[in-house]
């Protein structure tokens, strides 16, 4: 089973801990999908910079297929973060190469190889999704906590996987908003409640689950690590509550060290 991840990459750098550690939401979940035992891609753009350099050797360390990331003159996605009692803070960002992203037809035509691509909310490609769609590979897409975002209408229809985050708990809104997402076409739409678990829609019945517990270091890329864990049972034909458990799983393993991965 292949995942092809695509889209934004970045550089997190802790300056309080004087470290910095690769991330992004597609990065981290082809890491993820890796570690899981799975076979995974990132298709983007780095810049060449020190930076752009730890990123490809960062993922080809851990088995990542780097094969389709481009390296354009500038500066590699940055976000400066902080790391207080174990939540993070986000300070600067600075997008770098990754503003001039833009997919190329050879990219497409390898993502569509793939079993399954995943996206996000920052990756800039929503406005080829449709060419992905059309070839009949399924998408999932991370629209993180942005439920009201213009990106959010323009993807939807392209995507099978819808992945959102919500900090308020399992309440009559979100369910309400699921639904409503899920009119626009996706197979299932999957929403994140922190601490809270998380909430399942497949159109017919809502599935809950909650939260595998461990000691938390760092939130950085737990959600993804739910994405990737989640995918992972999709693929191998799991129960949605099975998929969810492994979202769960794979997140508490996460959550319990310094940086994304």
């Amino acid at each position: 089973m292949k995942i092809a991840a695509v889209g934004d990459n970045c550089m997190d750098v802790y300056n309080n801990l004087n470290k910095s550690f690769p991330g992004g939401n597609p990065v981290n979940v082809a890491v993820y999908s890796v570690r899981l035992g799975g076979e995974a891609s990132y298709t983007g753009v780095v810049g060449d910079d020190k930076y752009g350099q730890i990123m490809i050797e960062a993922l080809k360390a851990k088995g990542v297929d780097t094969s389709h990331i481009r390296v354009m003159h500038g500066n590699t996605a940055l976000t400066q973060v902080e790391l207080v009692d174990g939540e993070r803070v986000f300070g600067d960002y600075d997008e770098g190469v990754l503003a001039d992203f833009k997919l190329t037809d050879e990219d497409i035509e390898f993502l569509c190889s793939q079993d399954l691509v995943v996206t996000g909310i920052w990756g800039k490609i929503e406005n080829d999704l449709y060419k992905i769609k059309a070839k009949e590979t399924p998408i999932a897409f991370d629209f993180a906590t942005k439920l009201e975002d213009l990106i959010v209408e323009k993807a939807i229809p392209h995507v099978d996987y819808a992945f959102f985050a919500y900090d308020e708990g399992d309440t009559e809104v979100i369910r309400q908003y699921m639904k409503t997402m899920k009119e626009k076409g996706p197979k299932l739409i999957i929403v994140t409640l922190g601490e809270k678990g998380s909430l399942c829609y497949d159109g017919k019945e809502f599935t809950t689950y909650g939260i595998v517990k461990c000691d938390v270091k760092d939130t950085m890329g737990a959600g993804d690590s739910y994405i990737a864990g989640f995918l992972r049972g999709i693929l191998e034909g799991c129960p949605i509550e099975e998929c969810m458990h492994r979202g769960a799983a794979n997140s508490a393993i996460t959550l319990g060290y310094e940086g994304a991965w």
